[in-house]
């Protein structure tokens, strides 16, 4: 069952909190939190990465992910996968050794559903709460602070986490207990995946057709046909630009994943699993780091 977002007035001075993990969506939403007036701690596999992070945004780097969360009321986790997850929540450097009673760990990695119920289970042996909090909105919405966060965990640890994730959020929403978020994520992936695919072929139809694609994607964005993506990413596609936050080889992933996750539901997604293929084609074209849009790729 979803909650409405709470409504807060959301001061962070005095906070310390930690952020691990400091690619295009975790750099600039740490330092949201730092000019929010959190004192923070950043970790970053490339130590280069966390230097420059403090450089343009102050607070100070740690050599471990441990020793960035030992003085965290909240730590907050965005890297690329499940196992780069437990890399830096386990062993005797990750967050979890660092970590108190009565802490949040709350995790931004679009992960599987899994993982998620495996981290709050680790996280509850020692006291620590745990959140799973998928973001979608790209590389423009964690710098211009406007994410959509889909989180799974009980209602006490999502009030604890809600006014210090609606710094960088313009929609935070709890849909149910642990894993709730990352299967919400699923869906979210599912039907973007659908949407560009159906935008490559009408923009590929448009140039084949002779139409000015500028004009056909102004009239029918005011009409049914109308997306974030078309609104986006259609001028773009059109100019072979694909040079936009999130990578054909990260939505693979998560498209393995809600494949996978659907296998165990017993559930069938053709389209789905026919749109990864065809992202499988753009890696094989050498667009494993184009962002999702360049699936008109394969189509020209």
């Amino acid at each position: 069952m979803s909650d409405s977002p709470l409504m807060v007035s959301v001061s962070l001075a005095g906070r310390h909190l930690a952020f691990v993990g400091l690619g295009v969506m975790g750099y600039p939403m740490a330092g949201h939190l730092q000019h929010a007036g959190a004192s923070m701690t950043v970790f970053n596999r490339n130590p280069a990465r966390a230097a420059a992070w403090v450089s343009e945004y102050g607070g100070q780097s740690a050599a471990t992910p441990r020793a960035a969360a030992q003085t965290a009321d909240v730590v907050f986790i965005c890297v690329g996968n499940d196992d780069d997850v437990r890399s830096v929540v386990y062993g005797d450097d990750g967050v979890l050794a660092g970590m108190s009673a009565d802490t949040l760990l709350v995790d931004h990695t679009t992960a599987s559903a899994e993982l998620a119920h495996e981290l709050a289970s680790a996280g509850a042996k020692q006291g620590v709460g745990f959140l799973d909090a998928p973001v979608s909105g790209g590389q423009a919405g964690a710098q211009n602070g406007k994410l959509t966060i889909m989180v799974g965990g009980n209602q006490q640890d999502y009030a604890r986490g809600h006014p210090v994730m609606s710094i960088y959020a313009k929609e935070i929403r709890r849909m149910g207990e642990v894993g709730a978020g990352q299967l919400t994520k699923m869906v979210n992936q599912i039907c973007i995946a659908g949407v560009l695919q159906g935008l490559a072929e009408g923009i590929t139809f448009a140039e084949k057709a002779g139409l000015d694609v500028a004009e056909v994607v102004g009239v029918i964005s005011q009409g049914a046909a109308q997306s974030w993506q078309m609104n986006n990413r259609a001028s773009t596609m059109a100019g072979n630009e694909f040079d936009f936050g999130f990578a054909v080889d990260w939505m693979r992933k998560d498209l393995g994943m809600a494949l996978d996750k659907a296998r165990d539901l017993g559930i069938s997604l053709p389209l789905t699993a026919l749109v990864d293929q065809f992202y499988g084609d753009v890696q094989r074209l050498g667009g494993g780091r184009n962002d999702t849009s360049s699936l008109i790729r394969r189509l020209r």
